[in-house]
């Protein structure tokens, strides 16, 4: 399970939503005058990250949470949202070569580059279709894991954000 902390934001129903500080460990590391992620770190700063996630513990506005996503779950999402439409611009582009060759076109790239698009449009409307499906399903959403504390913060998120 990967844990990440987090501020309840808002309640609606069985979901919360919650905001999470992304942070690096530069300020602690030995080479950080010297790295190249510490000089992004430095350009695009700790931003807030704000997620849609279930709520079993009944966490109420302003809690601070730990929030929790399975690791195989994070696996299979990666894995379809960068490997499908990969495969399918591959898979469209071979198949468009192929095409070419058998119907003995002169020039067989054109053919091969707009089947190879046309494979990727696929893989990518095929991924809203999957990221549609699975955008309420219990495997592939965060849930809030328990609280860290029930001291409400939200003046300190509003103050941060103004």
């Amino acid at each position: 399970m990967i844990e990440e902390s987090a501020i309840v934001t808002a309640t609606n129903g069985e979901f919360a939503r919650v905001e999470t500080q992304r942070a690096t460990s530069c300020g602690s590391c030995e080479a950080k005058s010297t790295c190249g992620t510490s000089a992004l770190s430095k350009v695009f700063g700790n931003r807030r990250t704000v997620v849609e996630v279930l709520n079993p513990i009944g966490a109420v506005t302003g809690d601070r949470v730990v929030v929790g996503l399975d690791e195989s779950a994070l696996t299979r999402a990666s894995f379809f949202f960068y490997i499908v439409p990969l495969i399918l611009l591959l898979a469209g582009g071979i198949l468009g070569q192929w095409f070419a060759e058998t119907i003995s076109l002169q020039s067989t790239e054109p053919l091969s580059i707009i089947c190879g698009l046309l494979g990727l449009l696929i893989g990518l409307v095929w991924l809203r279709w999957f990221a549609f499906k699975t955008s309420r399903s219990s495997s592939y959403q965060a849930v809030i894991l328990r609280r860290t504390s029930s001291i409400h913060v939200i003046s300190d998120i509003t103050k941060n954000t103004l």
